[in-house]
């Protein structure tokens, strides 16, 4: 027991010094993400890729002397990951190394990241930090449907929640009925999960025929895809609570790189103490100022064993200023770079589609976008559901309603077809929400 409340007071004191960081000043933040990146480039240093990235670059770790350097370091980017898998981007000897994660390679090889000790004790207190801001606190019951093993949603929450003192259901994705039974039964207040995973289970909720906004849940915590405002709006509205947004991804450290507060819901604070963001042109590499649309550029400060330097996520937002603090926000994530549908010239994220269609109320938040190449000009058809069966010349009326929403709001033309409830299969991790026909050359 002693021990117990030894470590949740160095816990608490770990957590006041991030809040004391949050509310320092700007020249205060800038000496410290210096200070911290000339570590995290002598520790990069180690690193063979590096090494001959840095040499090609015609730069040495010691020539960066201040955070106006940033731009002359080489980007890192996924292929990097895969061409050194599955070790080699380690900065530690593997016995240093106590957890490896990684991503579910469906595109090629998985990206491996590992973690030291103090690299575990870093993120756990960055994921307390973050559900503290979306209103989590200690004593909370938070049920886990992010899925647990390589990936790192799931024990990123778990090992955050109890660093900040939650009570922890580590349910884990998948089997929809229990996750609704064990809601009700454990009456958690926070729930960690996909957005889209959680509609799927407010769909459970109405087929078991239990009001989900009488549950005990008070906060959602959501990431691992990108969301609209609409959802959030679909989310509040089904289970009467505050949904929040959620960034990380693996490469970087997992989840808990930036999180939105609950008392504002615009924008995701950036752990600016622990990740040194920029905004680039996707196609040029070119820094944009704050303010101006991009690709998100991160580099680590704190990581041990596997410092990424100027990590080219793909994700398109922009950085805006902080509420109150130093550290500057994230929009919304628009969507990713590579998930950009060019149809007929105009640049398309599923994103769009979905804000468009929410326009009308008999269509439900769950969809897919299917591409195909039937001569030389690219289609595309919209998959959606409408929230209930109705008659054939509804549908019909519906689907021409969903198609003018599209061009109206999107500037493409596109072929709606409404389908009944249930029909589209639910994900219980990430959304698909992209199919591509086109015969590949």
């Amino acid at each position: 027991m002693a021990a117990q409340m030894a470590e949740e007071g160095l816990h608490a004191r770990a957590l006041d010094r991030c809040e004391t960081i949050e509310q320092a000043n700007v020249e205060a933040l800038r000496a410290l993400q210096l200070a911290r990146l000339e570590e995290t480039l002598s520790r990069a240093a180690q690193v063979p890729h590096y090494q001959r990235k840095f040499a090609a670059a015609g730069i040495r770790p010691g020539d960066v002397k201040s955070l106006d350097d940033l731009p002359r370091l080489p980007f890192t980017t996924k292929d990097d990951l895969r061409q050194n898998y599955p070790f080699g981007m380690f900065a530690v000897p593997l016995n240093e190394v106590v957890r490896i994660h990684a991503s579910s390679g469906t595109t090629g090889k998985p990206t491996v990241v590992g973690y030291t000790r103090r690299d575990i004790e870093t993120w756990s207190m960055l994921m307390a930090r973050s559900i503290r801001a979306a209103g989590g606190k200690p004593g909370d019951k938070m049920h886990i449907a992010y899925g647990y093993g390589l990936f790192t949603g799931g024990l990123g929450f778990h090992y955050g929640a109890e660093y900040l003192g939650c009570t922890v259901v580590p349910v884990s994705g998948g089997f929809t009925e229990r996750q609704v039974q064990l809601i009700c039964d454990f009456e958690p207040d926070i729930i960690a999960v996909t957005p889209s995973y959680l509609l799927a289970i407010a769909d459970e909720f109405d087929r078991q025929g239990i009001d989900a906004r009488k549950s005990s849940l008070r906060i959602a915590l959501l990431g691992a895809e990108p969301w609209t405002e609409s959802m959030r709006a679909e989310i509040e509205r089904r289970f009467a609570l505050d949904a929040v947004n959620v960034y990380g991804l693996s490469e970087v450290i997992g989840p808990g790189v930036a999180q939105e507060y609950v008392a504002t819901k615009d924008g995701l604070t950036i752990w600016e103490d622990h990740f040194l963001p920029e905004i680039i042109d996707p196609k040029t590499g070119a820094v944009l100022p704050d303010g101006e649309e991009g690709e998100l550029v991160l580099t680590s400060l704190t990581k041990e064993a596997m410092p990424v330097i100027r990590y080219r996520t793909r994700d398109l937002t922009r950085l805006l200023p902080g509420h109150g603090r130093a550290m500057r926000r994230i929009e919304r994530i628009k969507g990713r770079s590579d998930d950009m549908l060019i149809i007929r010239g105009v640049n398309v994220f599923p994103t769009q589609i979905e804000a468009a269609l929410a326009a009308e109320p008999l269509f439900a938040p769950h969809y897919i976008l299917e591409v195909s190449r039937p001569e030389r000009l690219d289609e595309l058809e919209v998959i959606v559901e409408t929230r209930d069966v109705l008659p054939p010349d509804a549908v019909m009326v519906l689907a021409q309603r969903g198609a003018h929403l599209i061009k109206a709001h999107v500037g493409v033309s596109a072929m709606v077809r409404a389908v009944p409830p249930g029909t589209i299969e639910r994900s219980q991790g990430k959304a698909k929400r992209f199919i591509d026909k086109r015969p590949r050359s």
